[in-house]
């Protein structure tokens, strides 16, 4: 499949053109050592205090993890998700100490994923973001104690595949142009 390049109006790097979030994944797998290597980007990141409060849970397609994450997505997510290479949930501790609420955890893990997400596209890797699951079911799925963490994105992890395989609603939003809005409309300056 051809790469999206983002057609920007100011020059961007290459990189941030590159990076769309695709459906169809090949099945061709993604090795410890490179998940490994995302783990560790997303870990150089900023954050307030450096507090670094993101966690995250993945599993490799074919595991019993990898259903655990996958049966808890919305469905509209599951029927395209299942062909990833990797699922993973993103979450936030809610504290930076006891009794003291983190409130920008969330940001923080944001910016985790994106460098995540640059440097699995600098190999090639695509992520794609979702906010379409049952947090309540998942944290139970996965033991994760949600008095400390949130459950903030699932990432479906992979290398580009066919996007004739998708259903063709999704097969047209997979190969249209990528569109954003105008700077003007996203920022003011005073």
């Amino acid at each position: 499949m051809d790469i999206k390049i983002a057609n920007t109006v100011s020059p961007v790097i290459d990189l941030l053109r590159k990076r769309w979030s695709p459906r169809s994944f090949s099945t061709q797998e993604i090795s410890s050592a490179d998940m490994q290597t995302l783990l560790e980007a997303a870990s150089w990141s900023f954050s307030g205090g450096n507090l670094q409060p993101w966690y995250y849970v993945y599993a490799y397609g074919g595991t019993p993890g990898f259903e655990k994450i996958l049966n808890n997505l919305s469905h509209g997510n599951q029927g395209w998700a299942m062909n990833a290479a990797v699922l993973m949930v993103s979450m936030a501790k809610k504290e930076r100490d006891p009794g003291k609420p983190n409130p920008w955890s969330k940001h923080d893990l944001g910016a985790a994923n994106m460098q995540m997400a640059l440097q699995a596209l600098s190999m090639n890797i695509y992520c794609h973001f979702m906010g379409g699951f049952d947090s309540i079911g998942m944290a139970e799925s996965l033991n994760i104690d949600t008095t400390v963490y949130e459950l903030v994105a699932c990432v479906a992890l992979g290398y580009l595949g066919d996007p004739s395989v998708l259903e063709e609603s999704l097969q047209i939003r997979e190969t249209a142009e990528r569109k954003r809005k105008k700077t003007d409309e996203i920022s003011m300056l005073i």
